[in-house]
């Protein structure tokens, strides 16, 4: 092996957190928007919701199909096809005015988001990065996605003290057209086996399918998108309405957060913050550990922060100790999630093989934001669909318990 394939930091992993950090720090701030576009255009907040759900779906069923593109046609391809994509998406959303519009719309945002997010990244950070490296990798990548949410919600509420919303979407599509800015970098060496490489797409897939950790891998993940996507939809609305205001003088105070508003904004960007570590974190531990026992532990933690949450009083003290909390489980489950895949099933179709798992991931993202904005209109609070994501946290938990770490044997071989 030469020097620098055995090498963790590389041009290929610096310009995938590029890429990653700019369309995710755009993606994480759209729950920012739900309140000034219901109240321009009188919509219901499922209206919105509903346009963020289907965001969030056509994420998931582009994903896998992204990955394909980019494993027939090449990386760099499926990335500029995505970026054109999003940006497109978001320019064409800034004149819509109508909830169809709008949610029509989306379907074009998603779609870039697959193209230019995890399944496509995290598959070209994965052939570039020696066996050694490739969690820790992983985890540094998915990082950076976490790092663009720091700045991506609080950037989108201070230029909204100084545009319209439309002019925030404008702004935000130059942003992810100038990532590709990264892209003569995404140039990585395979590192697959021979034998992967003689494989077709097909019997990959096929063989995957037919595995039952597989199948359980896919269950699980639908409430990671399920969690995720409420919160980052529906988190800082719900605390600006639920939770009592900041006092006005006191450290709150001086760290700028002198409305609930600013207050859901900042619990955005401090999952984000924290999420950096946990992410990291747990690329490094799934070099070291089995991986569905920490995938287990995640989950399970996730269930006990929530239930903490929602059965004590809400109060800027309580809002910013869950994000912490949250933050460092957030996207601590994609590097090892990611890396599973890779480990069970190879390196060449990985983009593919992960998609279809990413899948379910937005599904779940589709319900949790739909969910949230659906039972809020009907009961005028979150506390019921926040208590479903309870459930199907604790279910993730335990369905990662039965799966098999050991890579499943070949057709030809079988």
């Amino acid at each position: 092996m030469s020097q620098s394939k055995a090498t963790l930091i590389t041009p290929v992993l610096i310009a995938s957190c590029v890429v990653l950090m700019f369309g995710f720090a755009i993606r994480a701030s759209f729950g920012v928007f739900q309140i000034p576009i219901a109240e321009e255009f009188g919509w219901a907040r499922s209206e919105f919701s509903l346009a963020i759900a289907i965001q969030n779906l056509a994420w998931g069923l582009g994903q896998p199909f992204f990955g394909a593109i980019a494993e027939r046609f090449g990386d760099r391809r499926a990335i500029i096809l995505g970026a054109l994509a999003y940006a497109g998406g978001l320019v064409l959303t800034a004149f819509a005015t109508t909830p169809f519009a709008m949610q029509n719309l989306e379907v074009m945002v998603g779609f870039g988001i697959a193209g230019t997010g995890f399944g496509v990244i995290l598959a070209v950070v994965g052939r570039a990065t020696a066996p050694e490296h490739r969690s820790m990798a992983l985890g540094i990548a998915t990082a950076a996605g976490s790092a663009g949410q720091v700045f991506g919600a609080p950037a989108a509420e201070i230029l909204l003290g100084y545009f319209p919303w439309q002019g925030v979407f404008l702004i935000f599509a130059a942003v992810i057209l100038a990532s590709l800015f990264a892209l003569p970098f995404l140039r990585a060496t395979p590192m697959a086996s021979k034998a992967e490489l003689e494989e077709s797409l097909g019997t990959v897939l096929k063989r995957a399918f037919r595995d039952p950790s597989y199948t359980l891998i896919f269950l699980g993940f639908f409430s990671c998108g399920y969690q995720l996507a409420f919160i980052t939809a529906h988190f800082p609305a719900m605390v600006t309405e639920m939770c009592g205001a900041p006092a006005p003088n006191g450290m709150l105070a001086a760290l700028g957060i002198t409305t609930t508003s600013a207050l859901g904004a900042i619990a955005i960007a401090v999952i984000g913050l924290a999420n950096i570590v946990g992410t990291i974190t747990a690329g490094w531990l799934g070099a070291r550990y089995t991986r569905k026992y920490l995938l287990a532990g995640i989950y399970t933690l996730r269930t006990l922060a929530s239930v903490l949450f929602i059965v004590m009083p809400i109060t800027p003290a309580s809002v910013l100790l869950f994000s912490l909390v949250m933050g460092g489980l957030w996207l601590a489950t994609v590097p090892l999630t990611s890396g599973l895949v890779a480990h069970l099933y190879g390196l060449r179709y990985m983009g593919t093989l992960y998609g279809f798992i990413f899948l379910s991931h937005q599904i779940g993202g589709f319900l949790g934001v739909w969910l949230g904005g659906k039972m809020y209109d009907i009961t005028g609070d979150y506390t019921l669909v926040w208590w479903i994501g309870i459930g199907v946290g604790a279910f993730s938990a335990i369905v990662h318990l039965p799966v098999r770490e050991s890579r499943p044997m070949a057709a030809a071989a079988a």
